[in-house]
Order: structure tokens, then C-alpha cells, then sequence
């Protein structure tokens, strides 16, 4: 939900407003994960031998909070920092209102001793709470997060000074329940930042010297070296006391952010912080420390433990480098995110098929299709009692349009289950089920507790995810990497398209051993390779989209009929339209009209209907005669050429004319012209189209 991010310099002179640019650009990349309110820390005084950390929180998008900085006249931005860490956020509002008073960082006392920005929920903050409050700390937030800057003060003078930044934190973090990401900041550590991660994303990015000979941050038991530098072990130079010296690093910047996007512009070489890791930079190095969770043993009922019994472990974590480029995070020529990441489907869905579709005939005819993450896999899932299926929202969407299909070629029983239902339920799951879990982000907390509820079960866990690096990918047993490239809009398009796109790959594949479907995987494979040119006509249904939006615009309903494979089509042409243009929309599946939907048509009521011709198109074409005799407002989704259905339909009614193609594939197509009318709709009506009102990208919150 919300967006953290951090920069640290050593040995790097960089001016205070050099920093406070590149927090507040590096909150404007993370601004679709929350919106509400934004803050940053940075240290300030007149001199470099009279700093303090000052605060800087506004409510709004983060130009308002870049204003703030502006305008204030106690910031010295002619400082030079040879050494400087700097913290930023930017919130999507759980607990309290947008409100300065609620916004990050925030900090233990009026001193801004300790300092921290945090994405996630804290689930036991108000026994922290109750029992900080009987100490006689003062809360002046309604967050869950205030507890953390508190809680880290009073062990701190509990510790009497005998433990390390790192060590602290770690106590702090011991007593936290729920999922987080944090990031420390603290006057008493001058220099240092403390990161930990449990449950929320969390990276680290690294810049180094310039050059191709420049070092490598490597980690050792002995502490920080550089991969040019000094050797190490048993060659290493020994002080005094015969112990090995470090070797700290010179130049090097580092970075903190909860997405890459935010990371790509400065630096592709980062690492992904795991679950109970806890980061600590210190003179130029870094160090990731593993924590070995210990139940209390003292029969105390406080929710706080005073003795530093926190074991850790020196751990390596692998520098990756991001397949990401800058332009991705940009909207180009487009003036939204939205609008650009729609017009990009084609070439994603090249991206999702790209080295999983064996072709031959330079690339004309589709053979077969190999999917590296599964190999080890398939055989057991074919051996399934089911295949459940599971997300929320549109990723929930994608599940119900790939359905039928995965059903008609595995011959499994194939179960729907929206993630935040599961739990709440107690879904029975067992060690012969295949649970598909997909996710946009990774990180979608409702579906990663319902996968962390199925592995409990031994359940074989598979992922349908975007983000390369992200805890779905990370915690499933295999899974496909949709590669849609980063979504910044907040309402999903392309990657609801290639989820779909994905899960017919495993559909495929799970069925390549059945002759008698042969012919059948044949002509969807062969329709695949079609499909993105078939999108791109589909994209030139812009203008037409332009001006239904303007002829709805001031509408308060929209009703969306779709069945078959096209049930998904009307739910998630509905959900678009709610999400973005604020306009209430319902998504039903046709063959309830009767079921009581009829009930509200009339001749003011704008009706879409999804006709394209599939196993079900008598049956629209039922509905549509039923819905014209009721005097409906007709809008109609068909086939190009397909002058029957438009007779059906009669002279009154809108025709939006797309492009065949194979059945199972065909609410690819269908989409698109209802995102482009959702894009429409939202300019028209006035609304934010990439940061809707109060919705945020990736939901880190059950």
C-alpha cells in the first residue's frame, strides 16, 4: 500500500537539495502505491557540526509536499554532506485520516531521537500502545506505526547503550506482530540506517564508483569489503590484536524503495531483502543479518522483553541486476500511465509469450509450448485431484476467463476461490491440490495469506506474477512471470490481459500429453500468435470510445452482460469503470438477467453486452432481443461482420465491431474497448485516471 524509500551517500558529496530531490522523485515513483500524504527526513542545521533531523509531512500528492519544502526558510540547501542518510514516504491511509499528524516519518519524541517510515500494518500495535502509554509516552497520531519510533526509545533506555543500531532494531522488530518494512533513522547512530522486512516489500539498491573496473559490495563474516579491494581470509592484512581489518568502501550511495520502479533511474543493481532480514548500513558497507525468531520464555504478561535476546546470523543476499529500463516508469507521448499501459498489451503479450512458444516457419506456425518454470511440475499436477484457483479483483478476473478452458484440457475439476475469502472460511485444501495463486504485484497480502494457508496443507502452490523478485514468486513451489513490464497505473490493464495470456500457456502445457485435444491445442496456439496483432486493431477502436464516454459521462449506471468465457469480460469492464470513472457498474452474468438484474432496465439504463460469437452466442443473442423488447439502451460487443447479431440488435443500438479469434482467447480482445471507454469516462468526468480515489496499487493490507 504504501511507498518507502531511503538514500544514503558516503563519501559522495551531494548538496541537502540534491538529497531532498531525490527523496521526493524517488515518493513520486512509489505515488500510485499511496497518495493521500507524504513526508520526508533529512538532517538540517547551519553547520555540519550543528545537525538535527528535521521532519517535513503534508497532506496530498507529493508536489504539495515538495511546495512545503519550498517554502520553508529554516533549510540550509547549501549544505555539503559527505555523509548523509535521508527517509521518505508516501501514505495510503489505514489507520486515521490523511493528516500531517498521520503521516511518515514518525518519530519517538520532539528531539526526532528515532526516526522510521513503514509499509504494511502493525496487528498488535494496541498492546504496544496501552503499555508505552502507562510509561508515559504521548501519542499524537492515530497510526499503528507511532508505536515503532516509541517502542525503539523506551528499549534504547532500557539497553542503557549496550547494544548496536542493528541490535536494537532487532528487539524492536521481535516485538512487532504483522507485515511490515521498515526503516530506521536515529540521532544516537549518526550516519547509520537500519532497515527490516517482514511480509512487505522491501529493496536495496547499490551505486558504485564509475567505471568498468569499479568494486563489487560483497559481504563477509568480517564485515564490509569491496571486490577489488584488499584480500580477505587468511590473505588478509591482520592489525595488532591479530584480527582481520575490514575493508569499508570509499564512494557508494545506497538506495531503500518498496518497488523497483523507484530504483531503476539511479541504480539496476539491488538486492531483494527476504522475510525477517534485517539491513544495516554503517561507514560506507552494508550488512544483512538474518533474525532467529525466539518466543518469550519469561512469564511477564507485558508485550515487551528488556533483555537483548535477539540471535542473528551474517547472511548473503545476491545482487541482481533489474531487467527494467527508465523508459518503462515514463508515460512517453501519453498523458497517463493508464492510457499507455493499455496501448501497450500487444507488445507485452509478445513479452508474456516470448521463448514459451515454439514456433517454426519464421515464426508462422506455433508448435508447442515449453515453459521453464514448470518442467518439474507438470507431471504432478496432471496427477491433481484440482486446480483452485485464486486472487482478488482483476487477477480474480483473469482466473474466471481462463476457467472453462482449463478445464476443457486437463479434464480437472477446476475451483474459483477469491483470496480474501479463504481464511475467513477455512477452505478444506488438500496435498493433491494444485492452488494457483495470481497476483499483479507479488505482494497482495490476502493472497499471500491464503498461499502460506495452503502450503500449510501441502497443498503444490503455483504463482502467476508481474513482479520478478516479489514474495508470491519467491514462496511458491514454480510458477510463470507474466513479464508485462511495470504497471504504474493503478487500475490493472495489460496485466490482466497477459495473466490470461499466462494461464492458457499453463493450460497448454498441462495438456500436451492428450491426443485426442490435439487438434484443439493446435488452433489456440495458432490464435495466440495472432492475438497481439488482433489487439491492435482492437486499439483502434479509440475514437469510437471517445465518443460513447462523452455520450455517458453523465450517467449514474452502467450494466455489463457477458457469459461463457465472456462472464469475466463483463466483470472486469464493470470494475474498470468503477475503479477509475467513479461510476457505478455491475458486471452479471447473462444468464441471471431474469434472476432479477431485469428488474432495472429501461429505457434510460445503458446496457453492454458481450456478443462475440463463441459456444454461447444464441444464447446473447436471446439476451439482446430480451433487453431491446424492454426498451434497453443498447450497447453491443461483436464480431466484426457479423450482421446478424446487429439486426437482432436493431437500428438504436451501438455496435462496437472487434476482431475474431479463438473462443478462449477472445475476452482478450473484448477487454480492450472497455478499458479504453473506463480511460474516456474517467477524463470526461473529471477524475485522477492513474491515482483513483482511495484505492492504492499493490495491497500490502488484509
Amino acid at each position: 500500500m504504501c511507498g518507502i524509500f531511503a538514500y544514503v551517500n558516503y563519501g559522495v558529496p551531494t548538496k541537502q537539495k540534491a538529497i531532498v530531490d531525490k527523496l521526493l522523485n524517488g515518493l513520486r515513483r512509489l505515488e500510485y502505491r499511496g497518495y493521500d500524504s507524504a513526508g520526508i527526513a533529512i538532517d538540517n542545521g547551519p553547520s555540519l557540526d550543528e545537525l538535527s533531523p528535521n521532519v517535513f509531512k503534508e497532506t496530498g500528492k507529493i508536489d504539495m509536499l515538495a511546495d512545503f519544502i519550498t517554502n520553508k526558510e529554516n533549510l540550509n540547501s547549501d549544505l555539503f554532506f559527505e555523509n548523509h542518510c535521508g527517509i521518505g514516504h508516501t501514505r495510503w491511509a489505514t489507520h486515521g485520516p490523511p493528516a500531517p499528524r498521520n503521516s511518515h516519518p514518525h518519530t519517538s519524541d520532539a528531539s526526532n531521537e528515532f526516526l522510521v517510515v513503514h509499509n504494511g500494518i502493525i496487528t498488535n500495535h494496541q498492546a504496544l500502545r496501552e503499555m508505552l502509554e502507562r510509561k508515559g509516552f504521548v501519542f499524537e497520531s492515530e497510526t499503528d506505526t507511532e508505536v515503532i519510533p516509541k517502542l525503539t526509545k523506551y528499549l534504547y533506555e532500557k539497553f542503557h547503550n549496550r547494544v548496536t543500531f542493528r541490535q536494537l532494531i532487532m528487539e524492536v522488530v521481535r516485538q512487532l506482530q504483522g507485515a511490515f518494512a521498515l526503516i530506521f533513522k536515529s540521532t544516537h547512530y549518526p550516519g547509520e540506517l537500519v532497515a527490516a522486512k517482514r511480509g512487505s516489500p522491501l529493496l536495496l539498491g547499490i551505486v558504485e564508483e564509475p567505471g568498468k573496473n569499479a568494486p563489487h559490495a560483497v559481504l563477509t563474516s568480517e564485515g564490509f569489503k569491496t571486490s577489488n579491494a584488499r584480500p580477505v581470509g587468511d590473505e588478509a592484512p591482520r592489525d595488532d590484536g591479530g584480527k582481520r581489518q575490514k575493508t569499508l568502501k570509499n564512494h557508494v550511495e545506497y538506495y531503500f524503495a518498496s518497488d523497483a520502479s523507484a530504483m531503476v533511474e539511479h541504480t539496476k543493481r539491488v538486492l531483494h531483502l527476504e522475510d525477517d532480514d534485517v539491513a544495516h548500513l554503517h561507514n560506507g558497507g552494508y550488512g544483512i543479518y538474518r533474525m532467529e525468531r525466539s518466543k518469550p520464555t519469561s512469564g511477564t504478561s507485558s508485550p515487551v522483553h528488556y533483555e537483548p535476546t535477539v540471535q542473528s546470523a551474517e547472511v548473503e543476499r545476491t545482487v541482481e541486476t533489474l531487467q527494467m529500463e527508465v523508459e518503462q516508469i515514463m508515460k512517453g507521448s501519453f498523458k497517463h500511465f493508464m492510457q499507455k499501459e493499455i496501448h501497450e498489451q500487444p507488445e507485452s503479450m509478445v513479452q508474456t509469450m516470448r521463448g514459451r512458444m515454439v514456433t517454426c516457419d519464421e515464426g508462422k506456425t506455433a508448435e508447442r509450448v515449453f515453459l521453464g518454470g514448470m518442467v518439474n511440475f507438470v507431471s504432478t499436477i496432471r496427477r491433481s485431484r484440482r486446480i483452485i484457483l485464486c486472487g482478488c479483483g482483476t487477477s480474480y478476473n483473469s482466473a474466471i476467463a481462463v476457467r472453462q478452458l482449463m478445464e476443457e484440457l486437463t479434464e480437472l475439476p477446476v475451483t474459483l476461490e477469491l483470496a480474501s475469502d479463504v481464511l475467513d472460511r477455512q477452505c478444506p485444501f488438500f496435498r493433491d491440490d494444485t492452488c494457483v495463486f495470481i497476483s499483479q504485484s507479488g505482494e497482495t497480502a490476502d493472497t499471500l495469506k491464503a498461499m502460506q494457508y495452503a502450503k500449510e496443507r501441502g497443498a503444490l502452490c503455483v504463482g502467476i506474477v508481474n513482479t520478478v523478485g516479489s514474495a508470491i514468486s519467491r514462496s511458491t513451489d514454480c510458477g510463470v512471470h507474466i513479464n508485462a513490464g511495470a504497471e504504474i497505473g493503478v487500475a490493472s490493464t495489460k496485466a490482466y490481459t497477459c495473466q490470461i495470456v499466462a494461464m492458457v500457456l499453463l493450460a497448454l502445457a498441462l495438456s500436451e500429453d492428450s491426443i485426442s485435444r490435439a487438434t484443439r491445442r493446435k488452433e489456440i496456439m495458432q490464435s495466440l500468435l495472432d492475438l497481439p496483432e488482433a489487439v491492435r486493431t482492437a486499439l483502434k477502436l479509440d475514437a469510437q470510445m471517445l465518443a460513447l464516454a462523452k455520450a455517458l459521462k453523465d450517467e449514474q449506471s452502467l450494466l455489463l452482460f457477458g457469459r461463457g468465457y465472456n462472464y469475466a469480460t463483463a466483470l472486469e469492464g464493470a470494475l474498470k469503470v468503477k475503479e477509475v470513472a467513479l461510476l457505478h457498474s455491475e458486471g452479471i452474468l447473462a444468464g441471471e438477467m431474469k434472476h432479477g438484474p431485469l428488474a432495472l432496465v429501461d429505457e434510460t439504463m445503458p446496457l453492454v453486452v458481450v456478443a462475440t460469437r463463441d459456444s454461447s452466442y444464441a444464447k446473447q443473442e436471446s439476451v439482446v432481443q430480451q433487453l431491446r423488447a424492454r426498451g434497453g439502451r443498447l450497447i453491443l460487443i461483436a464480431t466484426e461482420g457479423d450482421d446478424q447479431i446487429a439486426e437482432v440488435a436493431g437500428k438504436d443500438a451501438t455496435i462496437i465491431w472487434v476482431p475474431e479469434v479463438e473462443d478462449c482467447l477472445q475476452a482478450v480482445v473484448n477487454i480492450v474497448p472497455l478499458q479504453l471507454l473506463s480511460y474516456h469516462l474517467t477524463v470526461l468526468r473529471g477524475h485522477n485516471v492513474d491515482q483513483p480515489r482511495n484505492l492504492a496499487k499493490s495491497v500490502t493490507v488484509e
